[in-house]
Parts: C-alpha cells; sequence; structure tokens
C-alpha cells in the first residue's frame, strides 16, 4: 500500500486557525482530566487506597517474615504514599482514554491511509504497556525481592519503608512500560523512512549491548532485574521488526536481501 496521497488533497479546506487548535488541545486535557478523576473515585471506592499498597506490597511481603509488615518513617507517609499509589493507579486505568484523546487530536490531519496505521499502533502501545508493567508485578518483583532477601543477615529484621519501596516499584513500572515500546518505536522509525528492516537487523548485536546498558542503569543492582529487562527488549525488538515488515510495505532492497 503506497503512502502517498491521491492527487486529490483528502485534508484540503480542513486548515483550522492556531488558536482554534489551542482550544482543541485544552478541550482534549479537559477531557483526560474528567476522566483521570473518574477513574480515581472509583479506584478510592474499591479496592481503595489501602487496597491498592496491598497489592502492590504482595511481592515484598511474599519475602519477610509471617508477622512483619512495611513501615511508615515519613511523618505524612501514612497519608501521601496511598494518595500518590491512588494516583498513579488511576493514570493507567485511564491510559486507553488519554490515547483516545490524543488520537481525536491529530486525526483531522492524518490521512485516511495514516489512520489505519495509528489506531493498531495505538492499542498496540496500551497493551504492552500494561503487559510491561504486569510483568513488573507479577514476576520481576517477587524474583528480585527473593534475591536480595538472601543476603539479609540473620540478625537483620527486613522492614522496608513503604515511601521508599512504592518510590522503587513505580520507577520499575515507569521503566518497563516505556522499555516495552520498543516495537512501536522500531515500526514508526521504519514507518517514516529513517531506518530500513534490514538495517534494523544489522543493528540488531549492537541494541543486545544497548539493553544491557540501559537495564544495568535503570533497575536495581541486582542481575535478576537487569536480565528480566535487558531479554524482554530484545525479544521486543526482534517483534518490532517483524511488525515493521507486516505494517509497513518494504522497500525493493530490503525485499533483495531477504
Amino acid at each position: 500500500m503506497s503512502d502517498s496521497p491521491n492527487s486529490t488533497d483528502e485534508l484540503a479546506g480542513t486548515e483550522q486557525p492556531f488558536v482554534q487548535h489551542l482550544m482543541e488541545l485544552r478541550d482534549r486535557l479537559l477531557y483526560g482530566v474528567i476522566g483521570l478523576a473518574i477513574c480515581m473515585a472509583a479506584l478510592a471506592v474499591w479496592p481503595g487506597p489501602g487496597g491498592l499498597i496491598d497489592l502492590i506490597a504482595i511481592p515484598i511481603k511474599a519475602h519477610m517474615p509471617p508477622d512483619a509488615k512495611l513501615i511508615a518513617v515519613g511523618v505524612f507517609s501514612p497519608f501521601f504514599v496511598p494518595l500518590k499509589v491512588l494516583a498513579m493507579a488511576a493514570l493507567l486505568l485511564s491510559l486507553p482514554w488519554w490515547m483516545y484523546q490524543a488520537w481525536a487530536f491529530v486525526a483531522p490531519g492524518l490521512y485516511s491511509h495514516e489512520k489505519r496505521f495509528a489506531v493498531p499502533l495505538i492499542i498496540l502501545g496500551s497493551l504492552l504497556a500494561y503487559v510491561g508493567i504486569a510483568f513488573v508485578q507479577f514476576f520481576v518483583l517477587d524474583k528480585m525481592f527473593g534475591f536480595i532477601q538472601k543476603f539479609t543477615p540473620a540478625s537483620v529484621a527486613a522492614t522496608p519503608d513503604i515511601a521508599s519501596y512504592v518510590e522503587a516499584i513505580l520507577s520499575l513500572y515507569l521503566a518497563f512500560g516505556l522499555a516495552f515500546q520498543v516495537p512501536i518505536v522500531v515500526i514508526l522509525l521504519v514507518k517514516m523512512g529513517m531506518v530500513s528492516v534490514q538495517k534494523l537487523k544489522d543493528f540488531r548485536g549492537y541494541f543486545i549491548v544497548i539493553a544491557f546498558i540501559i537495564a544495568a542503569v535503570v533497575t536495581p543492582p541486582d542481575v535478576i532485574s537487569q536480565l528480566a529487562l535487558a531479554v524482554p527488549m530484545c525479544i521486543l525488538y526482534e517483534l518490532g521488526i517483524w511488525g515493521a515488515r507486516w505494517f509497513v510495505q518494504p522497500k525493493p532492497e530490503d525485499a533483495e536481501a531477504d
């Protein structure tokens, strides 16, 4: 399918004044904030801030003594930490809504073939972000804390501070959520003509090194979490190459190289 528009420009006459663009952006941001507020209200009712804290604490509590609990060192931590977790959970829950608002804002300026290309990528990007966060919650944290707790001396009680714990896992959620967007980035690079599929294949070895460097920088200093980030990034890179071949019509030189 060719990316060049038809001889008759379907976007002709759809230009809007700059002020109208700003008003549209304001409305989309307002709709997004309203959706976020609704999600926060719903999560505040069920499971509630306490329930969310209990959920994200499952991985570390599995490696603590049976009656041990996370502690709150700061004076205001019992209030602000659950509120922070509630806001982050609501943002994740409303992510598809935010993506829709971004799509609705840029869609009038896209051609039909661009719209058909963008919608699957938006859906795929949201799903990959959720998969990355779920991967952290149900696999990475359990393995990481299990590895760390093995080095805790018998005379030391491992009772982490809830604020530092939440900050650490939220950074992991963000790192994995972004890292799992590798296929989207790869597909967009090919779609925009910045690289070819064959060049991505040739860059494969360099990307593996880059993935391990990124994992070493953004994850805690344990081999479990580093491998848990680097290996999926390499796999997702390969999926991105496959997706680029499927989404984007290959150039003649790519077809000959295959």
